[in-house]
């Protein structure tokens, strides 16, 4: 099976608003950028497996050995000469394919001020890189939304799919309850798997809910408590279904944003920071409320993406890329059950970057220790949540960035995703290749990759997920992910 992947990433630039049916239902392209800047929405598609008629063939991996990989990497390097290198040096036997992307952490070179890899073009693509859907949009899938005028113009006509996909297959905060938004994610999915001979889609959705917003408690963003959620109509409406009180919720994260900006400011409450954090939960429980209705939203949008796709054909895969944040925060963890997302999704990515996971880990403890926890000191707040969520051999906080995260680390949470699915789905943990970081922090060597991708098929996982995108990933590390997938398959 090659398998393409598109991904659908929310970042939108000019025109003014896209009109629908009625004005409440205006939705301007910025607004979809504003609101989705919060996280990252995704969608990939699968195609064909790569062929076997080169090289390595005869010792190609058992597994799924996928790739993230950008539509600039083919139209710098060549269709033919970058799959022939995936597969030979790689071991790649699927191309995730960025389709529909915003953003450069899936779309573009190596992002500005990062040293390139060594292939490709060794000169930013900054002034020229705008994003938008990289295949051709099919109008008919688009009908119930006001988002139809989404086609990137990068590369001109170029419609990235239907270059990759003979080549391949000869080889072998957007409002989750805006109809809108909702009709774009699916008339995407449906536009894509029925327009391509593809194998399926992998869809991806970085964004939190408000309370952790609120609280920065991730990884990738600062503490913006002001400005964590939306109260559009559409969410009013949702939560009035639900006997959500609307009135009680908005000042609920009044409260809350002050009780944030005041920890900011040093201004300790007489209880003490987490005692008066949960005090704000104990009041106004429509906080905790309002964050649940964002997550039905969401898992809502996955259940709607993978029907779309399902109904184009039953046999087309679906999956889910879980973000990294579930990797820090406990908090997180407990609002995303594997068992409940592999009824949705026939794989989950489960996102283990072992590298960059070093400097983000402390970027979240930072952030926590800042707000909830500021009475605790920081590296004793560290080893507390390493008990909470069974890390045992990771680095003290000072030394996380520039030790990253270990191999043991890529194996304990493949093993607790797949006994979390029970067998419903299959996991593919994304490994860390190149994934920019501080100038101080872990880079990603060939070894590093070797031992990672080793642990996460060793610990049983069905297939890995080599992350970010090609364009910023060395060929040593390539062959030596590839190199790991060969030897897990002979023993």
């Amino acid at each position: 099976m090659f398998r393409r992947d598109h991904r659908v990433t929310g970042r939108t630039q000019p025109p003014d608003t896209i009109n629908n049916a009625s004005p409440s239902n205006q939705l301007s392209r910025r607004e979809f950028l504003n609101q989705t800047a919060a996280g990252v929405a995704a969608a990939t598609v699968a195609g064909a497996a790569l062929g076997s008629s080169i090289g390595h063939a005869a010792e190609s991996s058992a597994n799924m050995i996928g790739i993230q990989i950008g539509s600039i990497s083919f139209v710098d390097e060549g269709v033919e000469q970058v799959l022939e290198l995936l597969q030979e040096r790689g071991a790649v036997n699927t191309v995730f394919l960025t389709t529909f992307t915003y953003g450069r952490g899936l779309g573009g070179r190596q992002v500005p001020g990062q040293p390139f890899p060594d292939h490709g073009k060794q000169e930013s693509d900054e002034r020229i890189f705008h994003g938008g859907n990289y295949a051709a949009p099919h109008p008919e899938f688009y009908q119930k939304t006001p988002l139809k005028q989404t086609r990137a113009p990068d590369h001109g006509d170029l419609d990235i799919v239907a270059a990759v996909l003979p080549a391949a297959s000869q080889r072998g905060t957007l409002c989750l309850f805006h109809p809108g938004v909702r009709a774009f994610w699916t008339g995407l999915a449906a536009d894509l798997c029925t327009s391509y001979d593809i194998d399926g889609i992998l869809f991806f959705n970085e964004r939190n809910g408000p309370l952790l917003n609120a609280l920065g408690a991730s990884h990738a963003q600062s503490i913006a408590s002001s400005r964590v959620t939306c109260f559009c109509e559409f969410h009013q409406k949702a939560a009035s279904e639900r006997g959500i009180s609307f009135d009680r919720a908005r000042e609920g994260y009044r409260k809350l944003d002050q009780f944030v900006q005041n920890a900011l400011a040093d201004k300790r409450p007489g209880d003490g920071y987490f005692v008066e954090f949960w005090r704000l939960l104990v009041e106004y429980p429509e906080i905790m409320l309002w964050d649940r209705l964002f997550d039905e939203g969401k898992h809502q949008v996955l259940a709607e993406v993978n029907a779309a796709v399902k109904s184009v054909r039953k046999d087309l895969q679906v999956g889910f890329h879980i973000e990294h944040v579930n990797s820090f925060n406990p908090i997180f963890r407990a609002t995303r059950r594997y068992d409940d997302l592999a009824q949705k999704a026939d794989f989950l990515k489960v996102v283990v970057y072992n590298n960059c996971g070093g400097e983000r880990y402390a970027h979240f403890i930072q952030n926590v220790g800042s707000t909830v926890f500021r009475d605790v000191p920081k590296d004793e707040l560290l080893r507390l949540n390493n008990h909470l969520l069974n890390y045992e051999t990771e680095a003290a906080l000072d030394a996380l960035p520039t030790a990253g995260l270990s191999p043991d680390y890529v194996a304990r949470e493949t093993k607790r995703a797949l006994a979390g699915v029970q067998g419903k789905c299959k996991i593919y943990p994304g490994i860390d290749i190149g994934i920019p970081t501080g100038r101080n922090s872990r880079k990603a060597s060939a070894a590093d990759t070797y031992a990672t991708t080793f642990a996460a098929l060793k610990a049983g996982a069905q297939g890995v997920m080599l992350s970010r995108k090609y364009s910023e990933m060395r060929l040593a590390n390539l062959e030596a992910a590839g190199r790991a997938a060969r030897e897990v398959s002979k023993q």
